[in-house]
């Protein structure tokens, strides 16, 4: 009984951390494109700013990789490799947040390139959208160790935006407004 109670408590607290993150992102993408505007872009420029933009991105896989190799390097029993031993809790912990990260990264990569080709402006989004992927991360991050309720906020401040994004963008496309 008071399993199901902790339970229903954590499924309560990621369910307000995501909302509060979606709400963020729907807000924060609606003055992206309400802000954004100006004469249309020529492709080549909109997809040079998008690339410069997600060197952010994947910075931030940069530092989940980086933390895996540094945890790693200092515990005996996970310098050997994960192929050879099991690995310590820290660097399990680290591997989580870097499969996350890479699959994140993928993603908002892959959005963001497909915003810039169909957006006739699309820079400030652009912009909103890496500032919330690393405030995400960042946020994710500090929470992983106090569990789902801790990580629920920065994992939905990554993934909605870029989730949000992919959906404008296919409407775009579907509707014939793409640039």
């Amino acid at each position: 009984m008071a399993e199901d109670a902790a339970f229903h408590r954590e499924q309560r607290q990621v369910a307000t951390g995501m909302a509060a993150a979606a709400l963020i992102a729907i807000a924060a993408i609606g003055i992206g494109l309400w802000q954004g505007s100006g004469p249309t872009q020529p492709l080549a420029a909109r997809l040079a700013t998008v690339l410069r933009l997600d060197l952010l991105v994947v910075v931030w896989l940069l530092a989940a990789i980086g933390n895996v190799a540094r945890l790693r390097f200092f515990s005996a029993q996970d310098i050997a490799g994960s192929a050879t031993t099991v690995a310590s809790e820290a660097v399990r912990r680290g591997n989580a947040i870097l499969q996350n990260t890479l699959e994140q990264a993928v993603l908002a990569v892959a959005v963001h390139l497909g915003l810039a080709a169909t957006l006739p402006y699309p820079d400030l989004l652009l912009v909103t959208l890496v500032i919330l992927f690393g405030l995400g991360r960042l946020l994710f991050w500090l929470g992983y160790a106090r569990g789902a309720a801790g990580r629920a906020f920065g994992f939905a401040l990554t993934f909605y935006p870029t989730a949000f994004s992919l959906i404008l963008g296919i409407a775009l496309v579907l509707t014939g407004r793409a640039a």
